[in-house]
């Protein structure tokens, strides 16, 4: 079940029309539009709360996507690289995040830094195709796994503040 604070996260974020991957060319231009436009209402809503945590940009393309992320814990701000590639099969296929400084440190994250969001997040995800898009993978998937994993992580200390 979805807890009320999702509930308004995502009510804020914009939903997509454009049913369009990359190799769709002649749409991809529109659907990127439309990715933009909910990442841009999702950052200034974040931002309005306090809640800002990550900076995303891509190539010219849209395909492929970087950045940093952030999780604030007992006061100290934990930074991360982030970066993605946009499927082939996208928006049918939810993009892989990764975070690849913590490669191998937890058991929810796959090879290459790619965190775990199979149980929760991807079914979610096949239920509103194409509605959903990149402000929604991170609100939805990035955003709850680093909310378990880097409090976690750091209470091992296999994370420390720099």
């Amino acid at each position: 079940m979805v807890d009320e604070c999702t509930k308004k996260t995502l009510s804020n974020i914009p939903l997509l029309q454009t049913r369009a991957g990359p190799r769709e060319k002649d749409i991809w231009v529109q659907r990127l539009k439309e990715e933009y436009q909910a990442l841009i209402k999702y950052v200034q809503n974040n931002k309005e709360s306090g809640m800002d945590w990550f900076r995303l940009e891509s190539n010219k393309e849209g395909t492929k996507w970087f950045g940093k992320c952030w999780y604030m814990h007992n006061l100290l701000k934990y930074e991360f690289d982030v970066e993605f590639d946009i499927p082939v099969l996208y928006p049918t296929t939810a993009p892989e995040i990764a975070l690849p400084e913590l490669d191998g440190k937890t058991a929810k994250m796959y090879r290459g830094g790619k965190i775990c969001l199979t149980d929760h997040f991807k079914p979610l995800w096949s239920r509103n195709v194409p509605k959903f898009g990149i402000a929604h993978a991170m609100a939805l998937g990035l955003a709850p796994w680093l909310a378990v994993e880097v409090p976690e992580l750091i209470e091992k200390g296999i994370i420390t503040k720099q």
